[in-house]
């Protein structure tokens, strides 16, 4: 039976191919939502890489001591690993459950979109500046430490007072989980964009950057305009109207659109 042999060979390959290239994606895919620093990333693609190699090394080349020294370092190079970054492993693992498995497949009902619309709306009326990070499937735990930890239910005039221009926390961003404020006066990644208009101010190139290394909701709100903006997937929409503006949020957190009399 030398076909049915090598047919089942070439099945058995193939699994193993995909469960392989599965659990790359998956580990990508983690370290992208969790927004893991780039030496984590960066130190993941050389591990997967040398892994790649070395295991098609000693399974052409038959290397069977080469495998056997393969097997002691990489173990001990794993826990070292674990170890050497526990604190951000921990953090990731513990905001994993956050994202909204869900959320693509059920459109849900939610505070966020009226209190968000009238504080938005006070705000571009009386030109006060704002940065509001909402986050989706992607945690934006490590930027929330970067501010003053809130973690009060949503509210409109919660929103205009952290704004309000003197106040403490008026400086940075505010982001949003679910139904509640995180943290106030966060630091955002600046887009490093060329292409970006340099009449931007700090607060869109700070929207557009979080944008463009998450898959966070940024709205801003122009000190010198009132314009509202929002950026999504590094794409920035600029002078929205309220109407605009919430259909971007049902779009991008999978709300319930209501009915319209």
């Amino acid at each position: 039976m030398p076909f049915g042999t090598d047919l089942n060979e070439t099945l058995k390959m193939v699994l193993e191919i995909g469960v392989f290239a599965m659990g790359i994606y998956l580990v990508l895919r983690f370290l992208r939502e969790t927004r893991g620093s780039g030496v984590i990333r960066g130190l993941t693609l050389v591990l997967l890489v040398g892994v790649v190699v070395f295991v098609l090394l000693i399974r052409l080349g038959g290397l069977t001591r080469l495998g056997l020294v393969f097997d002691y370092i990489g173990n001990a190079f794993v826990v070292g690993l674990v170890v050497v970054f526990q604190p951000e492993i921990r953090r990731a693992i513990v905001h994993l459950g956050d994202a909204p498995l869900f959320g693509r497949f059920l459109k849900r009902e939610t505070k966020t979109m009226q209190r968000l619309l009238r504080s938005v709306a006070r705000l571009s009326k009386d030109r006060i500046g704002a940065l509001i990070a909402i986050e989706r499937e992607g945690s934006l735990a490590n930027l929330a430490e970067t501010g003053i930890t809130i973690d009060a239910e949503l509210n409109s005039y919660l929103i205009e007072s952290i704004f309000y221009p003197g106040t403490a926390l008026h400086d940075g961003a505010i982001i949003i989980r679910d139904d509640r404020i995180v943290a106030a006066s966060c630091l955002l990644p600046l887009s490093q964009n060329p292409d970006v208009d340099k009449r931007l101010g700090t607060r869109h190139r700070a929207g557009l950057g979080l944008s463009e290394e998450t898959d966070a909701l940024a709205i801003v709100v122009s000190e010198e305009t009132g314009k509202i903006s929002a950026m999504l997937g590094g794409k920035l929409m600029y002078d929205l109207t309220l109407e605009q503006l919430e259909a971007t949020i049902e779009d991008a957190l999978g709300i319930r659109r209501r009915s319209r009399s």
